[in-house]
């Protein structure tokens, strides 16, 4: 039954979802720290 497997489906849209989201928090963390490293306030 190929293609019948609800948990691999789900597993398929987590994976991407989350790497995208990954993604964001990584990029928003370095700005955090580059701005923490200057110590400048906005």
């Amino acid at each position: 039954m190929s293609g019948h497997s609800k948990w691999s489906t789900i597993k398929r849209k987590k994976a991407a979802s989350d790497a995208k989201r990954g993604q964001i928090f990584t990029k928003l963390a370095k700005e955090i720290a580059i701005a923490a490293r200057e110590g400048a306030d906005p």
